[in-house]
């Protein structure tokens, strides 16, 4: 091939390679999400990457003109399919097709990519990894709810996270939607409303960008215009004055109407069942939340970091809530016409990974492998055995493949990889029935120790 028709190495935007450190932590988050979403009752659940188009709906989108313009989507023969955007949709579609063989209060966990045909940037990806926990079924909801805000909390403890570096937000959205109500605003202008309310912590927000968005457009730096829900003054206003009630005994006076306070009064219940706990100082109020997914009914959840994080320029920024959720009442009910209630949260784990990847106190544990140098091709046999000992014994061990390559090319390899410990055994080794252990990390010209075949696997376990 030309070398002007050779292909580049890259990957479109939003898409990312992990290896090394960024993937074992991973794998250690996975493992301690896992573990939670397990100690919490729930069983596994796997769904297909593709949904049909028509089943997983369209809430994602902020494009009135192309409903579905967030999600990806193709035409397979008559039908059109999405790689699922969320664990949600798929949750409903299972359950109403399999209703009759699952318990009454389905609880289950779900960790798998998903896929948002969005901008991408600062912790946010076009492929990413979700991991979800659902309660399905007719519950206490105040039980279900609280409970949720247990696993978050046990789960990010569980991850590495001090209780002082996270916060618990959460809200119901009968209170804003009572208020909506109250102020006669029409069905059409609602979802640009609650998107705008929405917005408030985003960056270049607060709430002079809400107050333009709830009326006529909003211009952003960039002179890109979003056009407002066109609310009347006095509309806006009384929205403004909500957003900035921050207490719930204050707006239990303050928002009268019949669903506002039901609001309140289920966000109270949920607040005397974590009193019975040990995570009621995790969780905290903001009625600024109210989820823009159109699904969810009542109670809603986002879980907040309180540490600054950068992006790979150094910059501060804003990677938004690493685990949310809430209570939906209507999803499935799009399948069988019958409701079945369910609430759940979801942990968007690389954006958590983009996160803790910037702290220090997340220990990695190493699973690197003990190398076995070859020294002389004759002994290939014998280094085999000398592998197959150290599996066998739970030690992570590879021999050389190359047999042509010196001693010190092997050594530059193993250090290459960061290899902590490599076994030497060339003719003197084999004759007296020794090895020579190197310790890679040790100090120059004192690393080197040859001991008793038969001390190999003690003196191994020592370094590793």
């Amino acid at each position: 091939m030309d070398k002007e028709n050779k292909l580049v190495p890259g990957l479109p935007s939003g898409f990312e390679d992990r290896w090394e450190n960024k993937l074992l932590l991973k794998k250690k988050l996975l493992k301690a999400i896992e573990n939670n979403f397990i100690k919490f009752g729930a069983e596994p659940l796997e769904t297909p990457s593709f949904e049909i188009s028509e089943n997983i709906g369209s809430f994602l989108a902020e494009d009135e003109a192309n409903p579905m313009s967030d999600v990806f989507s193709f035409q397979d023969g008559e039908k059109s399919i999405t790689l699922r955007y969320d664990l949600s949709s798929p949750l409903a579609r299972f359950v109403a097709q399999n209703n009759q063989e699952l318990p009454s209060i389905f609880k289950r966990y779900q960790i798998q990519n998903v896929f948002r045909n969005e901008k991408a940037g600062n912790g946010r990806y076009r492929e990413f990894m979700q991991a979800d926990f659902d309660i399905v079924g007719n519950v206490d909801p105040a039980q279900a709810n609280a409970e949720l805000c247990n696993v978050i909390s046990s789960t990010l403890s569980d991850c590495g996270l001090n209780k002082d570096q996270f916060t618990i937000n959460v809200s119901n959205r009968k209170i804003v939607q009572g208020l909506i109500n109250e102020l006669k605003i029409s069905e059409e202008k609602q979802v640009k409303v609650i998107r705008a309310i929405d917005k408030l912590d985003k960056p270049g927000f607060g709430l002079k960008g809400v107050e333009d968005l709830l009326k006529k457009e909003r211009k952003d730096q960039s002179g890109a215009i979003t056009k407002g829900a066109d609310l009347t003054d006095q509309q806006a206003a009384q929205i403004l004055n909500f957003l900035k009630i921050k207490d719930l005994k204050e707006l239990k006076q303050t928002l009268k109407n019949q669903l506002s306070q039901e609001g309140i009064s289920e966000l109270e219940n949920v607040f005397e069942i974590l009193g019975y706990g040990s995570n009621l100082n995790q969780v905290k109020t903001n009625f600024t939340i109210v989820r823009g997914l159109a699904y969810y009914s009542d109670f809603i959840v986002e879980t907040n970091l309180n540490f600054k994080v950068t992006n790979n320029k150094g910059k501060e920024v804003d990677i938004g809530s690493i685990c949310s959720g809430g209570a939906y009442a209507k999803l499935i009910s799009r399948f069988r016409g019958v409701d079945i209630p369910g609430t759940g949260i979801s942990f968007g784990v690389d954006r958590l990974l983009f996160a803790l990847t910037q702290l220090d106190q997340i220990n990695v544990e190493g699973q690197k492998p003990v190398l076995v140098c070859v020294m002389d091709k004759k002994y290939l046999k014998n280094y085999y055995k000398m592998v197959d000992q150290l599996r066998d014994n739970s030690i992570n061990a590879e021999i050389f493949l190359d047999s042509k390559k010196n001693l010190g090319k092997q050594l530059t390899f193993a250090n290459k990889r960061e290899l902590s410990v490599a076994i030497i055994c060339g003719e003197n080794e084999f004759k007296e029935n020794t090895v020579t252990i190197k310790n890679l990390k040790g100090i120059k010209g004192e690393n080197n120790k040859t001991i008793p075949k038969e001390d190999l696997i003690n003196e191994v376990k020592k370094l590793i």
